[in-house]
């Protein structure tokens, strides 16, 4: 369940400073012209789309859970197009790059928040949002601290976390079908596109319309998906 990684060189190594060892050593590496363009663009929606989910939620707790959707993809499409989009000096760069890459955790579990709280009974609501706002702490001090991960490493966090609710899909299904199925379909979306950013395939254009062009894409088709299910359960939730 969703962001906008920046593909650069990676090294094994644990960092000693936060956030400023990269300054030294990072060097810029061309970009092809749609970066960033794809999480600009899907701004200023999401924020008309946060909007009106806030407004057409049923309760007042499932306003709040969608405001907590709305504010982590914000985070996710805002922090992930300023940082691809323009030429920034390294310190600010390696700055930019750690928020980049945690705003991903924090969308999936911000994600999950207004499904917990419209979907599941009381219990199974706490339960659920303590592991998604605590496996997105770990995976946050994980990507903060180690910067340099390789991808094969982090890019499992990502996938785990967003699938750690999964033993779940039979209250989710007597909650909504529609929005199960929603949920799952922008899941997907999110997963093929770890995947094409993991592997960098398929490439189409490099100088033009990239892997991370096509992973920035399928992020906002997975957010559109996803938004439309909250959307669901929001307006009629269980509890």
């Amino acid at each position: 369940m969703v962001g906008g990684m920046q593909d650069e060189h990676e090294t094994d190594t644990l960092p000693h400073v936060p956030f400023t060892e990269e300054a030294a050593t990072s060097t810029p590496e061309p970009r092809p012209a749609w970066r960033g363009w794809i999480h600009l663009g899907a701004f200023p929606f999401a924020v008309a789309m946060g909007i009106v989910l806030i407004a057409l939620s049923d309760s007042t707790a499932a306003k709040v859970g969608s405001a907590v959707f709305m504010a982590t993809s914000l985070a996710m499409f805002g922090v992930s197009a300023t940082y691809h989009r323009f030429p920034w000096g390294p310190t600010v760069k390696a700055v930019l790059k750690r928020i980049d890459h945690t705003n991903i955790l924090l969308l999936i579990a911000g994600t999950y928040t207004p499904i917990a709280i419209c979907a599941l009974p009381h219990t199974l609501m706490v339960v659920v949002l303590w592991v998604m706002w605590s496996g997105a702490a770990l995976g946050i001090a994980f990507r903060v601290l180690w910067i340099g991960a390789p991808r094969w490493l982090y890019v499992p966090i990502y996938l785990v976390l967003g699938c750690a609710a999964l033993g779940l899909l039979p209250q989710f299904f007597e909650a909504s079908v529609p929005m199960t199925v929603l949920i799952l379909s922008g899941g997907v979306a999110y997963i093929v596109g770890a995947l094409v950013y993991g592997f960098k395939r398929p490439n189409p254009i490099p100088t033009q319309f990239g892997f991370h062009e096509v992973f920035h894409a399928l992020t906002v088709v997975a957010f559109g998906a996803q938004w439309v299910g909250v959307l669901i359960v929001a307006l009629d939730p269980v509890r």
